[in-house]
This record gives structure tokens, sequence and C-alpha cells, in this order.
């Protein structure tokens, strides 16, 4: 029994400080893990520099190694210091913990290590949970809250902005034809996107008055799309400030959250002062 309390010590101790963000402890594991994961970016982006890793590719693969086992043992950790294991393991987080733990090794068993580039750079996934240090936490919370609000507006938004560009593309189509490069339709609503859209790769323009005319109404048009989902957005991030300021939401009073996680099964965002974990009931 006292084997037991002591292992259930050490393995609290250890969730404490990888899951959690309230103690200097967790504070400097997070800031030391953000640091790895920026570096193991950077090596990947290096790697692809064929001159640079010509020339400095025994160090990086050397940083690579470190980086690689640094991860490794953080994974197992994770592992070991939850009751249930498959919770975190079959988690989003989870999966992207694994995906970016693996590479190295597979490319010691299959070719073409450099497939595997696309997946380290997964990697940047994990700054996400590193967000969970308190003082991220309120201005997440609000974020979230406001892009919620805003959905039904911004899908109507999209909707009608699809709608736009199929008709537009549909006239440019018919105005232009086939000698100024829109062929197809579909190949017209691209024209018409990328115009919105303000990017104007120029494979495509027009060539007759109309269709000029037609695409600097399309540009002008495209100045204010651009801006209608940033101000929708921005007035529910306001209102969600005001309210949070007021102490109030629609929905109640404002829940503080902390960076609290469970041992059993590991989710996290619990309220200040909570016993229990709201998923599963465990103590927290």
């Amino acid at each position: 029994m006292k084997k037991n309390n002591s292992q259930s010590t050490w393995k609290s101790w250890l969730h404490e400080i990888i899951y959690e963000a309230d103690t200097p402890e967790g504070k400097w594991f997070d800031l030391i893990l953000f640091a790895v994961i920026v570096l193991s970016v950077i090596l990947v982006m290096l790697e692809s520099v064929s001159e640079f890793d010509a020339k400095y590719h025994g160090e990086l693969l050397v940083l690579e190694w470190a980086v690689t086992i640094f991860f490794t043992v953080e994974y197992i950790a994770r592992i070991i210091c939850i009751r249930k294991p498959s919770h975190y393991i079959f988690s989003f987080y989870g999966i992207i913990d694994f995906l970016s733990t693996i590479p190295l090794y597979l490319s010691y068993i299959f070719a073409g290590s450099q497939v595997f580039l696309a997946v380290r750079a997964l990697r940047l996934l994990r700054i996400f949970r590193i967000l969970k240090l308190v003082q991220f936490i309120g201005e997440a919370s609000q974020l979230k809250t406001a892009l919620r609000a805003s959905r039904a507006k911004i899908f109507v938004f999209v909707y009608a902005v699809l709608i736009l560009s199929v008709i537009m593309g549909t006239i440019m189509y018919l105005i232009e034809g086939d000698e100024a490069g829109f062929t197809s339709i579909p190949r017209s609503i691209y024209w018409t996107i990328v115009t919105l859209t303000t990017v104007g790769y120029g494979d495509i323009a027009p060539q007759t008055n109309i269709g000029q005319f037609i695409a600097t109404i399309i540009m002008v048009l495209g100045y204010g799309i651009i801006a209608v989902p940033t101000g929708i957005v921005t007035v529910e991030y306001a209102r969600q400030e005001k309210d949070g300021k007021d102490g109030k939401t629609e929905e109640g009073p404002t829940i503080h959250l902390n960076t609290q996680s469970c041992e059993n099964c590991s989710v996290g965002g619990h309220r200040d002062g909570a016993q229990f974990c709201f998923n599963c009931g465990s103590p927290l």
C-alpha cells in the first residue's frame, strides 16, 4: 500500500507539471516545450534548403535526434501519468504528439525521409496546447465565444459570396469566352474569386471593355467583402469583452477557467475551485 501511495504521488506530481500551468514547474515545462517545438520547426525548414543541409547535415541530424528523444520522453510521460492512457492516446493532441514524434524513426525503416517533412511540421500545432497558460485562457475563451456567436452570420456571408462568384463567373464566361482564357464556368469562377479576394494572379485577364468594367466592380467589391467577416468577429469580440467586464453574459455570470487537468481522463478547462472533473467525475 505504501508503494502504491508513493507511485500515486510522483504520478500526480508529473501530471501537474505536464498537463497544468498553474505551478512554476508547469510554466517552465511549457516554456521549454514551446522552445523545442519552435526549434524543431526551424530544423525542418533548414533541412529543406539543400545548400544548408549539405553543409550542416550532421549537426542538423544531431539536433533532430535530440528533439525527437525529448518528444518521445514527453509522450511516454503523458501516457504514464494519467489513469486512462487511451483518453490521451486517441485524443486530438495525443495523435498530433504521436505523429510529431515518429518521423525520424520511420525514416530509418522506410526510404525517402523527405516525405516526413510535412508530418514533422505538425509539431507547430502543439503550440495551441501551450496556450493553456493562465494569461491566455481568458483571451482564448473570449475569442472562441466570439467565433461561435458569429458563425451563423459568417456562414450567410460566405454563402452570399459564393453565389456572387458563381453569377459573376458565369457572366464573364459569356462575355469573354475562350480567347481570353475563360474556357469554362468553373475556371471563370476561379478568376472571380481570385479577383474578389484581391489576389490577382494574372493568369487570366479580361480583354473586352465590358469584361474589364465588370472586373473593376469585382475589385472594388473585394475590399468591402474582406472587411465584413473581420467586422462581424470584432463586434462579437468587443461585446464579449464588455460582458466580461460587467461580470455577466447572456448565458449568465462569467465563468473563470483554470489550467487544471483531470488525472483520470486528461480533460482540462475546469472552473476555478472545482473539486471534481466535469467529464468523468474524478476528484481533481
